[in-house]
C-alpha cells in the first residue's frame, strides 16, 4: 500500500520528495561544466617526488612539473573531480573532492571534472558528498564506468544562491573544525612517539628513578610459549603492524583457512606478544584479546615480572626496531623470524615500579588521544547530520 505523505507548509512535492517552496530542483548539466581527462602513462621521478595516487598527480618542480603542463589535463582551483570508474558490487558511483590550489594535479581518462557555472562549488561540492551513493549509475553489467551524460543527468537540489552560500559557510566551517581536531591529533601522536623514544630507552629519566638498568637477553625476558589446549572455537586472530592482534575478521583481508585445522592452532591470551616480521606485516604485535593465532605465529610470554603495556610501546621505539632490522638483514624476503633469532637481542629492563611509572605516562598521552579521537568522530557524525538537515531544507538558514 502506498504511504501518501501529508502536505507540507512551506514545501513542495517533487520526484525526489518534499523540498522549500522557494527551492528548484535541477540536473548538474543546468548549473555546471564537465570534462574528462585524458590517458596518460605513470610517470616516476624520485628526484622530482613525482607520485602517483589514486590517478591523482602532484609534482614540485622542474621537468616533471613541465611534462604535467604538456602532457596531461591540469585541474584548477574550485574544480570538483569525479572518480569515474569505482565498482563495488557491479555499479559505478562517483566518489568527489575538491582541487588542492597548493598542489598541482592531473585527470586522466577515468576521472572527470566539474566547474560549478550557476551555483555555489562547495555547496555543488557537499550536495554531491552528503551520500556516497548520491551519483549512482547500473547499466545492467558487472562493470561500469560512469560517462558523462550520466553524470550530467544527475539531480541537484537548487536552493536561492545566497542561502546555498550560507549552507556551505556552515559545512566549511564544520570541516576546518574537524581538519584542526586531526592535525592537533597528529601532533598528539608525534609527541607521543618523540617522548616514548625518550623515556622507553632510558634516555629521559622521571622523577624519583636513578638505578641503572639492566641489558638483558630476549630469552631471559621472554619465553617461547605454546598452548594448543583449547577446544578450536576461540575467534581466529591476525597480527597487524598498525592495530596490533586483532580479530581475523577485522583485518578487511579474506584469508582462506581450514577449520578442521584448528586443533593445530596456537592459544593466545590477553598480553601476549606474537612474533610476526613478513615483509607484509613486521613487528612484534601485542594482544588484547582472547583467540587463536595460526601455528606460523611465534607467541612471547613473559618469564620475568614486566609491565605489559611498557614492553608493547618499547618494542615500537625507532631503537628497537632499528635493532630488529640489523637481525633480520640478509633473511630471505617474506621469512618469518624464529624465536632462536630473537631470543639472542639485546633488551633493556628497568625495574618493574619504573616500567609501571613510565606506563602510566603513557596511558595518560593514549588516553588524551583516544579523548580527541571520540571528539573527532562525534565532529564527523554531527557534520553527517547537518549535511543531511541544511542540504535538503528539512532544516532552513537565516540569510
Amino acid at each position: 500500500m502506498e504511504m501518501i505523505e501529508e502536505h507540507k507548509v512551506g514545501y513542495k512535492k517533487t520526484k525526489i520528495g518534499w523540498i522549500p517552496n522557494d527551492w528548484d530542483l535541477k540536473k548538474l548539466n543546468d548549473v555546471c561544466e564537465f570534462r574528462n581527462g585524458k590517458g596518460h602513462e605513470m610517470i616516476i621521478d624520485e628526484e622530482g617526488g613525482f607520485v602517483l595516487v589514486n590517478s591523482r598527480f602532484v609534482s614540485t618542480e622542474g621537468e616533471v612539473r613541465k611534462h604535467i603542463k604538456q602532457n596531461l589535463s591540469p585541474l584548477y582551483e574550485n574544480e570538483i573531480t569525479i572518480v569515474m570508474s569505482d565498482v563495488p558490487n557491479g555499479r559505478a558511483i562517483a566518489k568527489c573532492f575538491l582541487v588542492d590550489k597548493n598542489n598541482h594535479y592531473s585527470l586522466n581518462q577515468r576521472i572527470g571534472a566539474i566547474k560549478a557555472k550557476k551555483i555555489n562549488y562547495k555547496f555543488l561540492f557537499y550536495s554531491i558528498n552528503r551520500n556516497k551513493y548520491y551519483l549512482k549509475f547500473d547499466d545492467g553489467v558487472k562493470q561500469t564506468n560512469l560517462r558523462k551524460e550520466e553524470v550530467l543527468n544527475c539531480p541537484i537540489l537548487y536552493p536561492p544562491i545566497k542561502e546555498q552560500e550560507k549552507i556551505a559557510s556552515i559545512l566549511s566551517d564544520w570541516d576546518k573544525t574537524i581538519k584542526k581536531t586531526q592535525t592537533f591529533i597528529e601532533k598528539l601522536e608525534l609527541r607521543k612517539k618523540g617522548l616514548m623514544q625518550q623515556l622507553l630507552t632510558g634516555k629521559t629519566r622521571l622523577k624519583g628513578f636513578i638505578d641503572n638498568w639492566q641489558l638483558l637477553k630476549a630469552e631471559e625476558l621472554f619465553k617461547n610459549h605454546t598452548d594448543k589446549n583449547h577446544d578450536g572455537t576461540l575467534e581466529v586472530l591476525s597480527a597487524t603492524q598498525d592495530k596490533g592482534v586483532i580479530p581475523r575478521s577485522e583485518t578487511g583481508i579474506d584469508i582462506k583457512y581450514d577449520k578442521n585445522s584448528l586443533s593445530n592452532y596456537k592459544r593466545l591470551n590477553v598480553g601476549d606478544f606474537v612474533i610476526s616480521l613478513r615483509s607484509f606485516q613486521g613487528g612484534i604485535e601485542y594482544s588484547n584479546y582472547e583467540g587463536l593465532v595460526s601455528p606460523a605465529y611465534t607467541v612471547l610470554r613473559e618469564k620475568k615480572p614486566i609491565s605489559k603495556l611498557f614492553y608493547r610501546e618499547y618494542m615500537k621505539t625507532q631503537s628497537f626496531i632499528n635493532k630488529l632490522n640489523s637481525m633480520i638483514y640478509g633473511i630471505r624476503d617474506g621469512k618469518q623470524i624464529s624465536y632462536k633469532e630473537f631470543s639472542t637481542m639485546k633488551i633493556l629492563y628497568p625495574s618493574v615500579d619504573e616500567q609501571k611509572t613510565i606506563a602510566s605516562v603513557i596511558k595518560f598521552t593514549d588516553q588524551e588521544i583516544e579523548y580527541q579521537l571520540s571528539y573527532l568522530e562525534q565532529l564527523k557524525a554531527q557534520k553527517k547530520g547537518l549535511m543531511q538537515q541544511l542540504l535538503t531544507g528539512k532544516i532552513r538558514v537565516k540569510i
